[in-house]
């Protein structure tokens, strides 16, 4: 078994890369689309570091749906590639890179968001089964489908 696990999903959004960019860069915008937002309506959030863009950091603490976690983003080619560290401290420890790749197509965007983390025992019992990538990729696609919404709706 591979010693990292990759999950990726995609959809095509009717507006192009640089509609798209502005939330995935700043954090504050990503209660718009972020397939976990509703799972804990008491949340606690901060937003430490730069407003948007490389720098800017999320952090959550919430209950057991939520856990607790950070993430920084770690490098932006705009507007074609977002790239983000993902801490887990609750419920398990883990750090993920996530990115988000925006490719044009005609007068639309193609977005591709991956997750690539090292195998825990979780991702590996889990990837055994598909499990793993059925349930992260579930909640991939309910956030993608949600970003096309209000990238639409602009």
């Amino acid at each position: 078994m591979a010693a990292t696990f990759r999950i990726t999903r995609s959809i095509v959004v009717d507006a192009a890369p640089a509609a798209i960019l502005p939330y995935l860069i700043d954090f504050r915008q990503w209660v718009h689309w972020s397939p976990w937002e509703g799972v804990d309506p008491d949340l606690h959030r901060e937003y430490p570091g730069a407003e948007s863009g490389v720098g800017a950091k999320y952090a959550w603490s919430g209950n057991k749906k939520a856990g607790r976690g950070a993430m920084e983003i770690t490098r932006v080619d705009a507007p074609r590639e977002v790239e983000v560290r993902l801490d887990f401290e609750k419920p398990m420890k883990a750090t993920n890179t996530v990115t988000f790749e925006l490719v044009p197509q005609r007068e639309a965007t193609r977005v591709t968001w991956v997750m690539v983390g090292k195998q825990t025992l979780f991702s590996r019992v889990g990837g055994l089964f598909g499990f793993f990538d059925k349930m992260l990729g579930k909640d991939f696609e309910k956030g993608l489908a949600q970003l096309k919404a209000v990238s639409e709706s602009r």
